[in-house]
């Protein structure tokens, strides 16, 4: 029996409506920007699974530090222990993250990573005796599937049975380069009457919202605001972080920093989970006394799992070479030329890119698990290529390792997809 089949006897798997969509499609080997299927067929991963395997799956590189790594420490708790891997791990981030970040607190996924932030920040108002308990966020953000990150993001497909039980969030605009001032004026009248612990926000690219940009200029004056008012800011470089728009991390772009930083996916380059929640030292300073009441009581067991930081490591270094670093910008380039070739096609409504990530909207009003995006789904992998649309939006975020022959591939496999919309 096929793996297919054997599937369907015991897994549900995540984000798919079983009964109309009952098969799965088994891969059984990946390495650089391939997976191949239990049927020997290939497809060029030009999502990076995720936006997580960043240097390619099975990376030599990593794979051989992890390797060794295994045979020296695989899992120990990391509420009494520490270990070398985390100690480096911690010392060579707070070297690249943003201006200001000095702690790093370990999580398991990009959801728990969040779920860490908005705890760290309720409970940074609660240990100075202030009681806050309402944050603000962007529309139609996503910040993950746990109760806090659902109550943050702003997608109605994700959230909807459980939008009784979340938190009270105030929702604005995304700044477009044209509304900063009324949302400013709205976001005065929300903190004249709420008690505000954050503001939680993807920098410069909403990722599940189909990779709808903003304005730097204006979030940079959203963050002097809330910087100026107290209220703690909550950067999701989740899917942003790690050279995917052109920087080390999308806060890059912004000179006004923010006070936590979630990270996930690319942090271990999609070979373990793994997250980080960074924060300022004035965060951690409000968590200090001589009672454990006022300790961040929050834990998961795999915290700094030595296998996951040694992955880590692997990849920050890999991701600071020349070779990786010109790949970006090689990947970039050619984004901007294959929008130049589609940019005019009347199938396309717009389009748009920021370092390796490029999307296309569609001349239509699809929903996002509809017949279309099933239509095109299926044009994608009978031509060897693996994307994954967002409704009327399909993107590319491919591995930095992608060759342009690989890039061209997917290029070409996208714009045969726009007769058929």
């Amino acid at each position: 029996m096929s793996l297919k089949e054997r599937d369907k006897k015991h897994l549900w798997h995540p984000l798919k409506q079983h009964h109309t969509h009952p098969d799965s499609l088994a891969i059984v080997k990946a390495h650089g920007c391939t997976l191949v299927d239990e049927d020997g067929n290939a497809y060029i991963d030009a999502i990076a699974s995720w936006y997580t395997s960043m240097f390619g799956h099975c990376n030599d590189y990593i794979t051989s530090r992890v390797s060794y790594q295994m045979q020296q420490l695989d899992q120990i708790m990391f509420s009494d222990f520490t270990h070398e891997p985390a100690v480096k791990l911690s010392e060579e981030l707070i070297k690249i993250l943003p201006q200001g970040q000095n702690r790093i607190f370990f999580n398991d996924n990009g959801s728990t990573a969040v779920e860490g932030a908005i705890k760290m920040a309720l409970q940074y108002y609660f240990n100075k005796s202030e009681k806050r308990s309402t944050f603000i966020a962007f529309e139609d953000g996503f910040h993950g599937d746990t109760f806090g990150a659902m109550s943050v993001s702003g997608l109605s497909i994700y959230n909807g049975p459980f939008e009784d039980f979340l938190m009270d969030i105030k929702r604005i605009p995304v700044p477009d380069g044209t509304n900063t001032e009324e949302i400013l004026t709205t976001l005065k009248t929300i903190i004249s009457s709420e008690a505000i612990a954050g503001f939680v926000y993807e920098p410069l690219v909403q990722g599940a919202a189909g990779m709808k940009t903003h304005d730097a200029v204006g979030l940079n004056a959203l963050l002097k605001f809330f910087k100026s008012n107290d209220i703690l800011t909550i950067a999701d470089e989740v899917m942003t972080g790690f050279g995917k728009t052109g920087k080390s991390f999308a806060s890059d772009y912004i000179e006004t920093k923010p006070d936590i930083i979630c990270l996930s996916k690319a942090l271990t380059a999609g070979l373990v989970p793994m997250a980080i929640t960074s924060c300022t030292e004035d965060i951690y300073k409000a968590f200090l006394g001589n009672t454990i009441a006022k300790g961040f009581m929050h834990c998961h067991t795999y915290s700094a799992n030595p296998i996951a930081c040694t992955a880590s490591l692997a990849s920050i270094e890999l991701l600071q070479t020349e070779d990786i670093q010109n790949s970006i910008k090689r990947i970039s380039a050619s984004h901007k030329a294959f929008e130049k070739k589609i940019e005019n096609h009347p199938s396309v409504k717009t389009t748009r890119s920021i370092g390796v990530i490029l999307a296309i909207d569609l001349n239509t009003t699809a929903n996002r698990y509809g017949d279309l995006r099933d239509k095109l789904l299926s044009h994608f992998m009978k031509n060897g290529v693996f994307l994954r649309p967002l409704g009327n939006t399909i993107y590319i975020q491919p591995p930095y390792v992608i060759t342009e022959e690989e890039l061209q591939k997917v290029y070409s496999t996208i714009k045969s997809s726009l007769e058929i919309v």
